[in-house]
């Protein structure tokens, strides 16, 4: 039961990030799932109830990449982290283009729908959190402070590669940089 769940959240993800928030419907996602029209309401009974289960989704999948990025990242080396961060970047423009793109769809859809930026707060809140960790376990002086400065400035490049994507794209540079000038 669970594994049908992730499964129609996985295919939300794709609708949203490769189709917009208007395409995002429980046929579209059914479709895009493969499975029997129907399943996608069964979990989730409204458009609210999608749309929290996408954002925790979004958020337990990022964590895990991140997880995965970040794992064998010395503390001792800013260097290691910022190659952590710049592969997670790569990823999130690569091969996680669409699920990066559906996160992006959803800030923008909270501009104009207000009803979306309370579990987009949270899953921010559990973001900022793990930042802060991670930037605490760096060293940092400010480790909140330093933490959301350093998922702005992710979300920026990210988004930037998303809309205007270069060949030669290459993060890591900028991201030892931003390291540098706040962990010293």
């Amino acid at each position: 039961m669970a594994r049908r769940r992730d499964e129609v959240l996985d295919a939300a993800i794709e609708v949203l990030g490769a189709e917009g928030s208007r395409r995002l419907t429980y046929q579209a996602v059914d479709t895009a799932a493969g499975v029997p029209t129907g399943t996608t309401s069964n979990y989730f009974r409204n458009r609210t109830a999608l749309i929290d289960g996408i954002v925790d989704h979004l958020q337990t999948l990022e964590h895990r990449d991140w997880e995965s990025f970040a794992a064998g990242a010395d503390p001792a080396d800013p260097g290691e982290l910022a190659e952590a961060m710049a592969a997670f970047v790569r990823h999130a423009t690569g091969p996680g283009r669409a699920r990066t793109a559906a996160r992006f769809a959803l800030f923008l859809e909270s501009s104009t729908r207000p009803e979306l930026r309370a579990p987009l707060a949270r899953g921010r809140q559990t973001v900022l959190a793990w930042s802060a960790e991670r930037a605490r376990r760096f060293g940092s002086p400010a480790p909140e402070r330093h933490g959301r400065i350093l998922l702005d400035h992710l979300d920026g490049v990210v988004l930037h590669q998303l809309s205007f994507p270069a060949a030669d794209f290459d993060p890591a540079p900028d991201i030892r940089d931003l390291l540098r000038a706040l962990l010293g």
